[in-house]
């Protein structure tokens, strides 16, 4: 029986085409060439006269091609880099970093906002997100955050906190959007022989003194920070004490 179907193909990496200015790109099962030039921006001939010898006709899954086309922005005056992840649209980057869909289009000619590809590193332009926060801290924000939870969490208002960050909508918070949270930054809490545990989404204290073992009133005793034991917020330490 004949397995060379099923033998994987291997390239010499030295055979592998020279790339100025573009990619290399391993074939898939399923890939042709007006499929990856549409996907990357680029032309059939284009990617024909960076491989040479490449026939359009018999793709072979495994090897390596060379992508013709714009590199990422090297320089973005007036902005900063940024990598795309699952999810991102010029929409939703535009609003997280305050700007304008035309605004990052013409910072990215040639980049099309209907192919973003997860892992291409574009220009946003524009204020670059606060690498300095005066008179507080940086925050980067989880599932379930607020800006009453966090003024909550923080012992601030959520007045301070649209002050120290313009141009952030507080209904339109995304996970690992970084933030000024203003006041100072909170100091690991006080947990001797114990262990400090994360609230997640669910908890109140009852559950967790359930959980570990211990009593509620010990559970209320060792977080003197609590003020309000049937507040608790998603991300906030507390402290865990060691069983009797």
């Amino acid at each position: 029986m004949d397995n060379t179907a099923n033998k994987k193909i291997r390239y010499d990496v030295s055979q592998m085409p020279p790339c100025p200015g573009g990619t290399y790109y391993t074939i898939r099962s399923g890939d042709t060439l007006y499929a990856l030039a549409r996907r990357f921006n680029t032309t059939v001939d284009a990617i024909m006269k960076a491989n040479p010898g490449l026939d359009p006709m018999n793709l072979q899954v495994g090897r390596v091609i060379c992508i013709p086309g714009s590199t990422p922005p090297e320089q973005c005056p007036g902005g900063f880099q940024y990598t795309i992840v699952a999810g991102d649209t010029f929409f939703n980057l535009a609003q997280r970093y305050n700007t304008t869909v035309d605004a990052i289009m013409k910072a990215n000619p040639g980049v099309d906002p209907n192919r973003l590809m997860i892992g291409q590193v574009i220009c946003i332009p524009g204020s670059t997100p606060p690498e300095q926060c005066p008179g507080g801290f940086q925050y980067t924000i989880v599932a379930g955050d607020t800006f009453f939870n966090l003024a909550r969490r923080f012992n601030t208002t959520v007045d301070a906190i649209m002050a120290a960050n313009p141009g952030v909508d507080p209904n339109r918070l995304m996970i690992g959007q970084v933030i000024c949270i203003p006041g100072s930054a909170p100091g690991p809490i006080p947990c001797p022989g114990g262990t400090i545990y994360t609230v997640k989404q669910g908890d109140s204290l009852y559950i967790i003194a359930l959980r570990f073992g211990v009593s509620l009133d010990r559970l209320i005793a060792a977080n003197p920070q609590i003020t309000d034991p049937s507040r608790l917020t998603i991300g906030q330490p507390i402290c865990i004490p060691p069983r009797m």
